[in-house]
């Protein structure tokens, strides 16, 4: 692979282990400032539109983790790419298509997260599409991921993401069920975490891809 390329990859990786680590100390120092805050009975998002520093500490940490989780995602595909399986030829086969359709959904759930930040609570329409958008397209985007990694014999890979993808999933899906809270805090957390989990550690597994090529 060319030298840009290589940079590229590093540039990706590194974002995808700073997105859940801006996202998650801007959460978090939004949640301090605002003692009022209730993980039963509020949405993450209430802190948006909460007033003094509380709401810019948290759109702001939206946005820029909705970048930085963008700038990995434009990496997911090519890396992919080098995952191989052999067809019964006994040739390795480079199956550029697998990962396209999560890389495509990750993507468009980064723009839903930036668009969370842009789009406050009190812009009402536009801040709900974006919010089940966001977590919609993450949940779909492990799950592909999951696939792609099982048909590219990735197995472990595969197994890592299907269980993060019933992480993410699990709380909404007993939420549905069963009303355990009046918020929605406690699910869009868990759900964050587990997509935070996933980006980070490909985001290194990203690196670690980068330094290999820069060897060859």
């Amino acid at each position: 692979m060319e030298r840009k390329g290589i940079i590229r990859f590093r540039i990706s990786g590194v974002c995808g282990i700073l997105t859940p680590v801006v996202a998650f100390m801007f959460i978090s120092l939004s949640i301090y400032s605002a003692p009022e805050f209730s993980w039963m009975e509020n949405a993450l998002s209430d802190l948006g539109v909460m007033p003094g520093v509380t709401s810019v500490l948290f759109n702001f940490g939206l946005i820029i983790s909705g970048i930085l989780g963008f700038v990995f995602a434009t990496s997911l595909f090519r890396v992919m790419r080098f995952f191989e399986i052999f067809s019964a030829d006994g040739k390795p086969h480079l199956l550029f298509y697998r990962g396209l359709g999560g890389a495509l959904l990750f993507s468009v759930a980064c723009l839903a997260l930036i668009a969370i930040g842009v789009f406050p609570e009190n812009v009402r329409y536009a801040h709900t599409i974006a919010s089940v958008t966001f977590f919609v397209l993450l949940i779909g985007a492990l799950g592909h991921f999951t696939i792609g990694f099982w048909q590219v014999k990735q197995k472990p890979l595969a197994v890592f993401t299907l269980l993060l993808t019933a992480v993410a999933a699990a709380p909404w899906g007993l939420l549905f069920l069963v009303r355990y809270v009046s918020g929605v805090a406690i699910p869009e957390f868990i759900s964050a975490i587990a997509g935070g989990v996933w980006t980070a550690v490909f985001g290194y597994k990203m690196l670690k891809t980068a330094s290999k090529l820069k060897g060859l």
